[in-house]
């Protein structure tokens, strides 16, 4: 059977942080929860008979703050999930959830109900810059998530922070790593900020005060080297992790392995088709579908998307894997051109094929544009 990752999307949220531009809602009702869930969970239902033929191996519910709905719900969704797919004895199975919004008992009943793998949103250490980025919780009540998700049996934790941010400083970002290493979490992502159009930042203007484009390097490399440091290997631009704790489910997108994704906003890719899902809540609670945009993508799209993508992964290209897929010689196509970047140091050749240099992640956005331009 082939695998199958499957997103589960929680568009609900006490407050919109100021850089978010993902599908969210501010907190609403105890209703408006059921309802959703029962949308949810009849799509689930409706969509398993074309997955007959797969194994589910990973399953990730993203927000929003997931752990906002009651504990029963969200095992409702999980149980729904066994009961209508294949699942995989050893599927990697990830909840999102923000500091001060579970505690151990919630966590608890999670753990017993097939969740493995908890995502925390930490971003900062700092109670300044937290409240900056629009934050609700402190530091302390991170550790206090962290902890209680520990004792209800979570071996797998990652938890999220945040580099570029407004007033922020490279020695407060390393800060934040150190107090983040030092509860040995399993995974950690490393995101620079990016200020979306219309996010509170992005209308900000001039008067968001960020870093500048030398500090945020510097940010980078030392919050790179700081992980290393503690034992943490970098497999991805931004992520980071422990032996054998990659996520799995992330790689699939990065693999350009087949997804399906549930609820407003939510983008699949499944069956030689890409899709993707409007923001309506009212008319997905609603049963209506949300259906925005399909294609089937051409298979020069297909070798340009798994160019991109692998290339973030720092084991990168490999020449026998892509030949396979595409029945193409990736030197052939692609060697001139990355020879190019290798004489900056910015690529590299690996055993088997080719990879970013940590000076070329730092720039990657610009080389794989031109890159892909230079190959057509």
């Amino acid at each position: 059977m082939k695998p199958l990752g499957l997103y589960i999307h929680i568009p609900f949220c006490r407050s919109k942080c100021l850089y978010c531009d993902f599908c969210s809602f501010p907190h609403r009702n105890s209703d408006d929860f059921v309802a959703y869930v029962d949308a949810l969970c009849r799509d689930l239902q409706t969509r398993a008979e074309e997955c007959a033929l797969y194994t589910v191996d990973t399953v990730y519910f993203g927000g929003g703050t997931p752990t906002l709905l009651p504990s029963a719900l969200l095992v409702k969704i999980l149980e729904t999930v066994f009961c209508s797919y294949h699942i995989a004895s050893d599927a990697e199975i990830t909840l999102e959830c923000n500091p001060a919004t579970a505690d151990r008992n919630a966590f608890s009943t999670l753990f017993h109900a097939g969740f493995r793998r908890i995502s925390i949103g930490l971003q900062s250490a700092h109670e300044a810059e937290l409240r900056t980025l629009g934050r609700l919780h402190s530091f302390a009540d991170f550790e206090r998530t962290f902890y209680d998700a520990r004792e209800a049996g979570f071996a797998n934790i990652s938890a999220d922070v945040m580099f570029g941010l407004p007033h922020q400083s490279t020695e407060s970002y390393l800060q934040t790593i150190e107090r983040l290493c030092s509860l040995s979490p399993e995974h950690i992502s490393a995101y620079g900020l990016t200020v979306e159009d219309g996010t509170p930042f992005e209308k900000m203007g001039d008067r968001l005060l960020l870093p500048n484009e030398e500090e945020t390097r510097k940010m980078y490399f030392e919050g790179i080297r700081v992980l290393a440091a503690h034992g943490y290997e970098q497999y991805e631009i931004s992520n980071f992790s422990r032996r054998g704790y990659r996520s799995r489910h992330n790689l699939k997108y990065w693999n350009c392995e087949e997804y399906l994704g549930f609820g407003p906003a939510a983008y699949s890719d499944f069956g030689g088709k890409r899709f993707g899902n409007s923001r309506d809540l009212k008319a997905y609670t609603d049963g209506r579908s949300i259906l925005a945009e399909s294609e089937s993508p051409s298979f020069e799209e297909r070798v340009n998307e798994y160019v991109m993508l692998r290339l973030r992964l720092t084991d990168g290209i490999d020449r026998t894997a892509f030949e396979t897929r595409f029945g193409q010689n990736f030197d052939q196509r692609f060697g001139k051109a990355l020879a190019r970047y290798q004489t900056f140091g910015l690529v590299k050749q690996t055993a088997c094929g080719w990879a970013f240099t940590p000076q070329g992640f730092y720039v990657s956005n610009a080389i794989l544009s031109e890159l892909l331009d230079f190959s057509q």
